[in-house]
């Protein structure tokens, strides 16, 4: 299953509920305000490492440049851009997206 987050770890729970629910081998795409979660020194930074051991991770690279985190991604997580996105969704057999 592919799981995708858009809003802020540090505005709404969405995030913490996605990778709560998300089964080992699942994915996680991470968009617009999300993509903070994925960057050094985030509040989110720990949580999102952690999971890493169990799930796939990615974030929107368009997102994190227009937020001007683009070189603060941390190591494992995996940058996609919109045809990446795309793909995820299709290689996926259902997806979720947390409000």
């Amino acid at each position: 299953m592919l799981h995708i987050v858009n809003k802020s770890a540090t505005e709404r729970t969405a995030l913490d509920s996605a990778l709560r629910l998300a089964t080992k081998g699942s994915a996680v795409l991470l968009i617009e305000d999300a993509v903070y979660a994925a960057t050094k020194g985030s509040t989110a930074a720990a949580k999102i490492q952690s999971a890493m051991a169990d799930l796939q991770i990615y974030a929107l690279g368009p997102d994190l440049e227009a937020r001007g985190v683009a070189g603060r991604v941390l190591d494992g997580v995996k940058i996609v851009d919109y045809g990446g996105f795309v793909d995820l969704v299709t290689e996926h057999n259902a997806c979720q997206s947390w409000l």
